[in-house]
């Protein structure tokens, strides 16, 4: 009899905890700077098809602004409101706090997508994407036809994607007036996004920022990790009550400065007050990226430590102190070697203004520079160089081809990328025949544009088919999709991690061991952990691989196996375009002769093949091939690309005579 009248009073008491959460979250709302001018930015944006917003990181722009258009009936009709960012963490963490502002399940009304996962349905009205996601869009859907409202946010970041969205979305608004166009940027660069707009009007929100004491040292610092971990104990020690935010350059970095930090607070056990040391970086999972949000216990203080994801597209609540070492990974791009670089380098200046406006949140206050104010005003740039001008631009100009724009040096750039640049990913896209000597896309290109890869992944996925082993180059793919991140050596367990990864080395290069892991792999927690292996890439790679096997039908490919067969595999694994061979002083590459070496995580670092293929080439300490296989000899070249490679060549690969095509994509580009 009692049992009932219990029940009634749980679920009574569960909906007053979920009305008191409601509350909480409208009541958060409420105090966002973005809020009392909710009125005059509808009114702005109704008013002006094109509208500029700056606000400061924090204010509300990602969260709010979606959901005022939302409420303004922007999605009636079956109309749609895209919001992009810059990066997938940002999207997944944004879409689902949306969606537990508007009461209703990450996935319905509200969504993401991002590259191999999309968490949609047909009633999603509010969509969060990647930049590259809405760039896709595109191919299906020129004109953006379903969407009532683009707004792409954080422009000031200015990544290859959102320069190009730039362009497509400037031309499209041209004829399609009831389009409404917003670009949210946190800095004080808004007049450029203006004057790019045929000068529309900028929407100011001035954020709550409390002032911020900034310092800088009085000498460089020999070893920034180390004075990173020593300013973290000196503000725990000294300063009051408060959160802390130090940011780092990479997985690594962060991982060691977590280590050291934990390991000096177990030293000096009670004698300080607890301290919680939480990291955050792309690759971390979901559950411990979430960690960072969560209230910081009374009497202890939090540390993040972040990569410049925490610039400005994450605000965590509660920092109160930001050290700043004044670095950060760069990508860059040596079109004439085809060589990328990660390479740490200094800060701009606008970032570390943004990094240091982090402290001045929800009160007043500090950020330590680790560097000298000599080196902030003559050693760092004023902004960062854009993507677009340090990249590869082959599947840019691939996904361009593919929309018919053909006159690519005249394609409206905020700010145009190196002729030479262009003139290389041209010379790719021919050598793979996805263009044809006039420079227009062909059958196979197009197909070529229909997977979210690479070029020349998708050219080998493609070339699979008359090969008979595209169950084999799918897995491939898959794996490469999550490259580096496969297995993992504790610093405690180096020789037993290693061990482990001698295991799985078999004949013919890395390929051949990446279908092996996949073979093994049966989502198998126990099993990865054992081998030292990340059960979360793993999982991904297995995602990605279930995602382009769905694409297979679309393209007209038939999913076939070699049956342990590496012989096709290694043919059309044959990055044709990325071939080194064997000489007296060690590896170089046919096209370019650069001197190149094998990676030490590679299973043929040992081995010293005549010929081999590589997935990429990398500048760390040395210039690296990634990801290698064995290819038997010349003769393969010529049978995969015959129009690409000639017998003399071959023979003799340090001809330096200017290839036929990039004569021709030079011709195209005037």
């Amino acid at each position: 009899m009692y049992f009932p009248v219990y029940l009634q009073e749980r679920e009574r008491m569960a909906l007053s905890q979920a009305e008191v959460v409601k509350q909480s979250i409208q009541e958060v709302r409420r105090s966002l700077p973005v809020f009392p001018y909710r009125e005059d930015l509808l009114l702005a944006i109704q008013q002006h098809q094109i509208l500029i917003i700056e606000g400061e990181t924090g204010s509300g722009k990602t969260t709010q602004i979606p959901q005022y258009l939302m409420e303004s009936g922007y999605n009636e009709g079956g109309m749609k409101i895209g919001c992009t960012q810059p990066r997938r963490v940002a999207a997944m963490s944004v879409a689902a706090r949306v969606a537990q502002e508007v009461g209703v399940k990450l996935g319905n009304e509200v969504g993401y997508s991002i590259r191999f996962e999309d968490c949609t349905s047909e009633r999603t009205v509010l969509k969060y994407m990647t930049d590259g996601m809405l760039l896709r869009e595109f191919l299906t859907e020129p004109d953006l036809a379903s969407y009532s409202v683009v707004i792409i946010d954080e422009a000031h970041e200015r990544t290859l994607h959102t320069d190009i969205l730039f362009g497509l979305i400037k031309d499209i608004a041209r004829f399609r007036p009831d389009l409404k166009v917003l670009v949210a940027s946190a800095t004080l660069d808004t007049e450029r996004f203006s004057c790019f707009f045929d000068d529309a009007p900028v929407f100011r929100i001035p954020g709550r920022r409390f002032p911020v004491d900034i310092f800088y040292t009085k000498a460089p610092e020999a070893d920034y990790l180390e004075a990173c971990v020593v300013s973290v104990l000196q503000i725990h020690v000294t300063q009051p009550p408060g959160d802390c935010l130090v940011f780092l350059t990479g997985q690594e970095e962060i991982e060691t400065c977590c280590e050291l930090l934990q390991e000096r607070c177990r030293r000096l056990g009670s004698k300080i007050s607890e301290l919680l040391v939480l990291p955050i970086y792309a690759n971390l999972p979901s559950d411990m990226q979430a960690k960072i949000f969560s209230p910081t216990p009374p009497g202890s203080r939090k540390v993040v430590v972040a990569t410049n994801i925490a610039e400005t597209s994450l605000t965590i609540d509660g920092i109160i102190y930001v050290i700043d070492p004044g670095f950060c990974k760069q990508k860059s791009y040596n079109a004439r070697t085809g060589m990328e670089s990660l390479i740490v380098t200094p800060c701009s200046r606008a970032s570390a203004n943004q990094r240091a406006g982090r402290a001045g949140r929800v009160a007043a206050g500090k950020c330590f520079r680790l560097y000298t104010a000599w080196a902030f005003k003559h050693e760092m740039e004023e902004t960062t160089v854009p993507e677009i001008q340090r990249t590869n631009l082959g599947n840019v100009v691939l996904l361009l081809k593919s929309l018919g724009i053909n006159d690519l040096i005249h394609f409206d750039f905020m700010d145009p990328p190196p002729h030479e640049t262009l003139v290389l990913a041209l010379e790719q896209l021919y050598a793979l025949g996805a263009l044809n000597h006039l420079g227009e896309l062909t059958k196979l290109g197009r197909r070529m544009a229909e997977l979210p890869v690479d070029p020349m992944l998708s050219k080998m996925i493609l070339a699979s088919e008359q090969y008979k082993c595209s169950e084999q180059v799918l897995t491939i793919a898959a794996m490469l999709s999550v490259n580096n991140s496969i297995f993992y050596r504790p610093k405690d367990k180096v020789v037993h991690a290693d061990n482990a990864r001698q295991n799985f080395v078999v004949p013919g290069g890395d390929h051949m061991v990446d279908c092996l892991l996949f073979l093994f792999f049966k989502s198998n927690f126990r099993w990865c952990y054992e081998n030292f292996i990340q059960f979360r890439s793993m999982k991904r790679a297995r995602d990605v691989r279930e995602q382009l096997e769905g694409l297979m039908d679309r393209i007209e490919v038939e999913v076939c196996s070699s049956e342990g067969d590496s012989v096709p595999i290694r043919k059309v694994a044959g990055y044709f375009y990325h071939t080194a061979r064997l000489s007296k002083g060690g590896y170089k590459t046919v096209k370019h002769q650069q001197t190149v070496y094998v990676h030490p995580n590679s299973s043929l670092f040992e081995e010293q093949p005549r010929w081999l293929i590589y997935h990429e080439l990398v500048f760390t300490t040395k210039e690296f091939m990634r990801q290698v296989c064995i290819n038997a000899n010349s003769s393969w070249l010529l049978e995969v690309a015959p129009h690409y490679y000639k017998n003399k060549e071959l023979e003799d690969s340090s001809s330096k005579k200017m290839p036929r095509k990039q004569g021709k994509a030079k011709e195209e580009l005037g």
